[in-house]
């Protein structure tokens, strides 16, 4: 059986979050409202001011995102997401890229796990070489439509139970398994794995890793840490 390495995508191999750039470039090419950026300027502006939490910049783009999908036709966000892979595909963290290299010459599964949209994660995790991906899926309706609903969020939200699903589905083995993370939210599938690495971890992510000893790296610049 084979071994199992999972990673986060967004601010983990990609050095910001995909469906940021998605909501932009939807705005930008007018399939969802050129406004639609508006909605989450106040919390952009906090987080880079280091007046606010990144999770409360990202829960707004969530939700601007899924306020303005309903009726945006399937063809025209398939191919601005394949536009903006093709743009952003290699603005990635080189540590966490030579390790997925590394690991698919040791013969790992590899195996992506996020909360970005599938359609926009699948180019790019099959440009970096992964075997398994999953993201948030969304609702189609008639004309191939969105409504505006996400499919089994609850599924996708616990990412420790999609590893467990994976390795059941793959016939895959935890023995000598990896997992990457650089948030608390990344803690359920860090338990599960052998080797869990917090890469440029936020707060809680970082005082469950002193206080579990598990491994913690930075990269800053062309620098990368291990503490």
């Amino acid at each position: 059986m084979k071994k199992v390495a999972i990673f986060d995508v967004d601010g983990t191999i990609f050095r910001s979050s995909l469906l940021i750039e998605f909501v932009e470039a939807l705005a930008a090419k007018g399939v969802i409202s050129e406004e639609a950026p508006h909605e989450y300027a106040r919390e952009y502006e906090a987080w880079r001011n280091r007046n606010g939490s990144y999770d409360a910049y990202i829960g707004a783009v969530v939700d601007t995102f899924l306020h303005n999908i309903k009726g945006v036709f399937y063809g025209d966000f398939k191919d601005i997401a394949d536009a903006v892979i093709e743009e952003q595909k290699h603005r990635v963290y080189r540590y966490t890229r030579d390790l997925v290299q590394a690991l698919k010459k040791d013969n790992y599964f590899i195996l992506a796990i996020s909360q970005s949209p599938k359609t926009i994660l699948d180019p790019f995790c099959l440009h970096m070489g992964f075997d398994k991906v999953y993201g948030r899926l969304y609702e189609l309706g008639p004309q191939d439509r969105f409504t505006g609903e996400i499919i089994d969020l609850h599924l996708i939200a616990n990412k420790a139970n999609v590893l467990k699903r994976a390795v059941e589905k793959e016939h895959l083995t935890l023995e000598g398994s990896v997992g990457v993370g650089d948030t608390d939210g990344d803690i359920p599938f860090l338990e599960l794995v052998d080797k869990p690495i917090c890469f440029n971890p936020n707060d809680l992510l970082y005082k469950e890793a002193k206080r579990r000893n598990w491994q913690v790296v930075v990269e800053r610049k062309n620098v990368i840490y291990e503490l």
